[in-house]
Parts: structure tokens; sequence; C-alpha cells
């Protein structure tokens, strides 16, 4: 087979990604982890009283600042990885899981000695975490599925 037969059949790397799609997925992945943690502390407050002198939850505003900061980072990488590596979605999921465990680290040791901690906000704060973890790694990974189906 020649070279040019090659060249015409084989899919180059960037061909493999759909930047344009990449381009509105990264920042709606931004925006919809943010929203749905915004969600998830309302929702939660209709069951947990958040105390005033806890400062994680004191109010929302945290909470989005607290995930937009990931949530950039988070997209920052993975377009990294659509780029530089064959298996994006896998390592991005793999050091997803171990960047969420980390983070829950605080969470049970530094958290409960801040003034005014409960158990239940304690629950929540891990909740908002697995839902910005949900969001993320579902939203950036379907770019990888959806450009090898297209």
């Amino acid at each position: 087979m020649s070279s040019t037969a090659m060249s015409l059949s084989a899919p180059t790397r960037s061909s493999a990604v759909n930047w344009s799609r990449f381009a509105l997925v990264g920042p709606g992945t931004v925006l919809a982890a943010v929203a749905a943690n915004v969600l998830a502390y309302f929702i939660a407050s209709t069951v947990v009283a958040y105390n005033a002198e806890f400062l994680p939850l004191a109010s929302v505003g945290g909470a989005i600042i607290m995930t937009l900061a990931p949530a950039i980072v988070a997209v920052l990488l993975y377009a990294a990885l659509l780029r530089f590596t064959r298996h994006p979605a896998r390592i991005f999921t793999i050091t997803s899981a171990i960047v969420f465990i980390i983070s829950l680290i605080p969470v049970f040791t530094y958290i409960p000695t801040v003034p005014g901690a409960t158990n239940a906000q304690t629950a929540t704060l891990v909740l908002m975490h697995a839902v910005a973890a949900g969001v993320i790694v579902a939203l950036l990974t379907s770019i990888r599925r959806a450009s090898w189906e297209s």
C-alpha cells in the first residue's frame, strides 16, 4: 500500500478530536458543575441547617468559588490529555477518582475542627464534591466517546 493511500485512510491525531465541540463542552462543563453544586447547596439547605459560623457553607459564594477553580483546571487538564495521550478519557477518569479521594481527606480531617461544623454539614460537603466530580467527568469524557463514534 502506498504512503498516500495509508495517509488518506488513517485518521490523524488532530482529526480524532472535535475541538469545536470541546470549545463548547469545556466552558459548559464549568458552568454545569457550578450550577449543579449551587442546586445541591440549596437542596441540602432544606434538610441541613447550615450554621452561620461554619464558613465553608456560610454562603453559596463559597460553593461557587470552590467549584469554579477545580472545574477550570479539569477542563484544561482534559484538553491536554486529548492533545497528548491516546486514552484521555481513561486517564482523566482515573486521575479524577484519585483527586476526588484526596479532596475528601481535609473534609474528614480538617472540616470537623472548623467552628460550627456538624456531621450533616460535612455530609453536604462530601455530596457537593461528588456532584462536581460526577458532572465534570461525565461531560468532559463525552468528548472522546463522541469523537470516535462520528
